[in-house]
């Protein structure tokens, strides 16, 4: 039981979190995004650099809403692993039609 507490008390502590930046005034989109990939870093994010190359991803277009999130799988990976292996997972939005 012990065990399960420590677990509960570990996931309710690790919730998800994301970082979003809009190219205007609007508020945050929640559909869909243009694109999404899970980055591998390790040591508590220490080791791992990754770049998001949003002129590709919206081929053209222009971006309307960047964000980088702590999924709940990125999380309990995070968990598990004790912060050895970290990921996290960039998602973009484009303006117009860029899918």
């Amino acid at each position: 039981m012990k065990i399960f507490s420590v677990f509960l008390i570990t996931l309710l502590l690790s919730a998800c979190s994301s970082v979003t930046i809009r190219t205007d005034d609007q508020p945050k989109s929640h559909s869909s995004p243009t694109f999404q990939k899970t980055y591998t870093y390790w040591w508590w994010y220490a080791k791992g650099e990754h770049d998001v190359n949003v002129r590709e991803v919206c081929k053209g277009q222009p971006v309307e809403q960047m964000q980088a999130v702590n999924t709940v799988t990125d999380s309990l990976a995070f968990i598990f692993t004790l912060g050895i292996y970290s990921p996290r997972t960039a998602r973009v939005w484009c303006k117009g039609d860029a899918q």
